[in-house]
């Protein structure tokens, strides 16, 4: 077991484990670290604890030291600072002419970096911007292109759902979300449906789909032949969270009727079933 207090660099940001040597640091304390960006500050998300080493990755960083009066002065002038540049860096963007949408801007704890956030549609040409930027700021300039769902956790909204989006409110990491799940889930691949504002699936598609997974292992698929009391027939819908299945009798005009899937005999199960043509059209839904 090793002893790892958790820090955090952004809101809703990964969590990173740093050694806190002989110290005992309180949640919500802003750390001093050395990371391989720099020397950064962070938040104390969860305080000392033991973790087992398989856990972390070794060796670990110890903290340089708790945040004090003056690092408290400095990462307000870096956020100064960081404001100034994103005006600085918009001018620059429309002076060149550049086909991109800054999103971002970072200051490094130590000043030695600013990192400078955007989205384009493109690989773009940004040597000229880079120079323009060192000119003015005499650090170094880092431009990083991040995805539309980078976008959405830096700016922050609300989702359909009338909450805080996920991303900027708790969520550390993104989590694979794919078309299958929605489509285990019985949801409509209505993209409006189904995609957040940043364009891409919801995230939290991700939530249920453990319990549905287990649900359709006990469970018929729509398309399977099945026995009931009364008749043999096919599974035209199934309510997985209720366990009940719409069934159609074999080779009878008689409307469906719905039952449960513990009063039914599986002869022959059904499958999933993706068109082509509707994977292709939602797949762009899928990406970063």
């Amino acid at each position: 077991m090793t002893e790892i207090i958790g820090v955090r660099f952004k809101s809703a940001g990964k969590v990173y484990y740093f050694s806190p040597g002989r110290l005992k640091i309180d949640a919500e304390s802003i750390v001093i670290v050395e990371t391989a960006r720099g020397i950064e500050c962070g938040e104390v998300v969860f305080a000392n604890r033991m973790v087992d080493d398989k856990s972390i990755t070794v060796p670990l960083k110890t903290i340089i030291r708790t945040a004090n009066e003056h690092d408290m002065k400095i990462i307000e002038q870096n956020k100064q600072k960081e404001e100034n540049a994103l005006k600085v860096c918009q001018e620059k963007i429309i002076e060149h002419n550049l086909d991109m949408k800054l999103v971002d801007v970072e200051c490094t704890f130590d000043n030695n970096k600013l990192l400078f956030y955007f989205t384009a549609e493109t690989r773009i040409d940004f040597r000229e911007l880079v120079k323009d930027l060192a000119a003015v700021f005499r650090t170094r300039i880092e431009l990083r292109q991040i995805g539309v769902r980078d976008e959405a956790k830096v700016l922050g909204g609300l989702g359909i759902c009338g909450k805080e989006f996920c991303c900027k409110g708790f969520l550390g990491e993104f989590q694979p979300v794919s078309i299958k799940m929605a489509k285990e889930q019985g949801l409509s691949l209505n993209p409006t449906k189904i995609s957040g504002t940043c364009g891409r699936l919801m995230c939290c598609l991700k939530y249920e789909q453990d319990v549905y997974e287990e649900l359709i292992k006990t469970s018929p698929r729509v398309g399977a032949y099945v026995k009931t009391a009364e008749f043999n027939g096919f599974v035209e819908d199934i309510n997985l969270l209720t366990g009940m299945l719409k069934v159609k009798q074999e080779k009878s005009d008689t409307p469906a009727v719905w039952v449960k899937k513990d009063d039914v005999t599986v002869i022959r199960d059904g499958k999933i079933k993706l068109d082509r043509d509707e994977i292709k059209a939602l797949k762009a839904l899928e990406g970063r």
